[in-house]
């Protein structure tokens, strides 16, 4: 059954500066801009100051059905996350983890790539760049642990599954060979700052 009107809005922050134009939804902030394209969902977006002067964007599904209805949250939620990210920024930490051959990893160009080494002692150089605006570091304080900074959660979270699958064991029982390179600790970078 398709409901006549279905709605829900969100409270824009402080400091934070949303423009909606044709479902093309941009966030400006202290970290920086990120804009997120809703065109493939049918929804109406619109900007609403209230008269104390707080700022929401109101989501609206015309006669949607169940799926349609529960898009709304899901655009609020990536909504929050464009804002998380332009005034904290995303942090996603990985570890190498090994049992004979140490893993060597060395950042290249500029903290926008890595390069894996000696993985189960093979030759083989991977190569993994990062996906724009993300970059990665080695952490000064834990051994084999590398640090992925962004503002876009998704670029932050998919850069860390391109390393992650750079790292598969082929041919061999993964329940005995568990070497890789895998997430560990996600967050925000203002959190720990």
């Amino acid at each position: 059954m398709k409901t006549v009107l279905s709605s829900d809005s969100m409270e824009i922050p402080e400091g934070i500066t949303i423009k909606v134009n044709a479902k093309v939804i941009e966030v400006e902030g202290p970290r920086g801009k990120l804009t997120r394209n809703f065109k493939h969902l049918n929804l109406d977006f619109q900007l609403i100051t209230e008269p104390d002067g707080k700022r929401r964007l109101k989501i609206d599904s015309w006669f949607g059905s169940r799926k349609a209805t529960a898009a709304i949250r899901t655009a609020i939620s990536h909504v929050e996350n464009l804002i998380t990210g332009v005034t904290k920024g995303y942090r996603y930490k990985m570890r190498m983890v090994y049992a004979h051959f140490p893993i060597n990893a060395s950042i290249t160009n500029g903290n926008k790539g890595i390069e894996i080494r000696n993985f189960l002692g093979e030759k083989r150089v991977r190569k993994v760049d990062m996906l724009e605006g993300v970059t990665i570091l080695r952490s000064e304080k834990v051994k084999d642990e590398l640090v992925l900074d962004g503002n876009d959660i998704e670029l932050v979270s998919r850069s860390a599954a391109l390393i992650n699958q750079k790292c598969h064991v082929k041919n061999k029982d993964i329940r005995k060979f568990l070497d890789g390179i895998y997430v560990s600790e996600k967050g925000r970078i203002a959190d720990e700052e």
